[in-house]
């Protein structure tokens, strides 16, 4: 079905002004002034009123863990279907998903067969990160034709959990992605740190906030410090550096690009902008519980230091890290937090709350909202043709309709965790539609996609401007 969308205030990367967009087919085919796109084309277009909404670029969410295994006892349970409708309702269009572990000495191409597989239902649109579990000489060959051949440009390395890179596996996985014009992206937590605090506590210490002690704003400082600088060394070689959650790890980040390191990313998260470690006592232990997550939730003046970030571009993307469990496997692990499954879920949530907060409360400008949920992780990850609202882009779109609040509970979210980090939370604007390559898929918090309209993305990633 060919659209018009009138009357909207438009929201793209570097402008903002109220106009009409044509949406013919899967693509924008105009841009034009207020009430003029009618006279512009022929044929038959629905015609939605956009007066007094916003209209964004549908979201990116480059930092998602669909149907992930975490452990024997432990998977995500929202899968790509499920995560994907409550993207969908979310107002986000495209998914980067970060891949599990596989068996112990899989080759890369192990994983991305894998997940192929467990993506096929996915209603919108995604891609896959790849994650290194050891390095050798295939690893490193693999890298090569994953990147060159097959689309697959960003891959994952952890510094720390169960199969942690240490500096000679990070060094040598710098030098070939920057030499086939790959990206890696990094979990940095410094392992020593983390591990030797949490093998120190008593068992009057294991309670939630526990959580919060062993894994300081240090640990993901030094991390944030060492991938950095050799990433230097190596030539400034492109590193992207997730879920970013401690004020000194933006220091690090500032002082690299001061230097010039141009290719230095950072991605932070919802939870470490609107929530703090105050959530591992508040309630109790049996509330604690539910916000195991690493790095942990942080303390206010981290969270002012993010937001800060945000607004001077020293964090390029707000992303989700969207990884949930249920409150009943949370819950069994009350009294010992090391063996309960992190993560939260969030890819719902994210892009209003970031509206609302950002946008509607003037800590962001319209473009830095549209920058930092979708244009910049199109940019970043050589995602083609979307993140913005250009003549030629896929017609991924997002209404907002900032006159109507909305209380995130667990009856009202599609996760299928049945609860929410932000349950409580009241947003001042809601998803009104949501578009995907010109296919209405969500609409007032009702998904009416299809499952399995979401496309595998081939991705090349353009060097950095200097």
């Amino acid at each position: 079905m060919n659209i018009i969308i009138e009357n909207g205030l438009i929201c793209t990367a570097t402008n903002h002004f109220v106009g009409d967009i044509v949406i013919t087919g899967n693509t924008i085919s105009a841009v034009t002034d207020p009430h003029t796109a009618r006279q512009q084309v022929s044929g038959d277009y629905e015609i939605i009123d956009a007066t007094g909404h916003y209209v964004v670029p549908g979201g990116i969410d480059p930092h998602t863990h669909f149907d992930l295994q975490q452990s024997s006892k432990h998977r995500a349970c929202d899968d790509f279907l499920h995560g994907g409708i409550a993207a969908a309702c979310g107002g986000t269009t495209t998914v980067i998903d970060h891949m599990a572990f596989g068996p112990a000495g899989c080759s890369l191409h192990h994983q991305f067969d894998v997940y192929r597989e467990l993506a096929k239902d996915c209603p919108i649109d995604y891609s896959f990160h790849g994650v290194f579990q050891h390095v050798d000489d295939s690893i490193l060959k693999e890298i090569n034709e994953l990147v060159t051949n097959e689309g697959f440009p960003s891959f994952k390395a952890y510094t720390t959990y169960g199969s942690p890179m240490h500096e000679p596996e990070l060094f040598a996985l710098l030098e070939r992605l920057k030499e086939c014009g790959g990206l890696l992206t990094v979990h940095a937590e410094d392992d020593t740190i983390t591990n030797t605090l949490r093998n120190r506590l008593t068992k009057d210490e294991l309670l939630p906030i526990g959580h919060a002690l062993t894994r300081p704003n240090t640990a993901e400082s030094i991390s944030v410090n060492t991938v950095i600088g050799l990433a230097h060394v190596v030539g400034d070689a492109p590193v992207y550096l997730v879920h970013m959650s401690a004020h000194e790890s933006l220091s690090e980040i500032r002082l690299a690009r001061q230097e010039g390191q141009a290719n230095i990313y950072a991605e932070t998260c919802p939870q470490y902008l609107f929530l703090t470690d105050d959530k591992f006592k508040d309630g109790g232990p049996m509330e604690g519980i539910k916000y195991m997550l690493a790095p942990p939730l942080r303390k206010k003046e981290d969270q002012d230091a993010l937001w800060q970030g945000l607004q001077d571009g020293t964090v390029q993307v707000v992303a989700t890290d969207h990884c949930p469990f249920t409150i009943a496997e949370k819950q069994a692990y009350v009294n010992d937090f090391r063996n309960c499954p992190g993560g939260i879920s969030g890819v719902e949530e994210r892009m209003p709350l970031l509206f609302s907060e950002g946008v509607l409360k003037k800590k962001l400008t319209p473009e830095q909202f549209v920058q930092v949920t979708a244009t910049n992780a199109a940019r970043i990850f050589g995602i083609p043709n979307k993140g913005d609202i250009k003549v030629g882009y896929d017609a991924d779109l997002v209404i907002f309709n900032p006159n109507e609040a909305r209380t995130f509970q667990k009856d009202n979210l599609k996760t299928t965790c049945h609860y929410s980090a932000y349950e409580g939370m009241t947003v001042n604007a809601t998803v009104a539609k949501v578009f995907l390559r010109g296919q209405l898929i969500a609409e007032n918090n009702t998904f009416c996609g299809k499952k399995g309209y979401g496309q595998l993305l081939k991705r090349h990633i353009e060097a950095a401007d200097k």
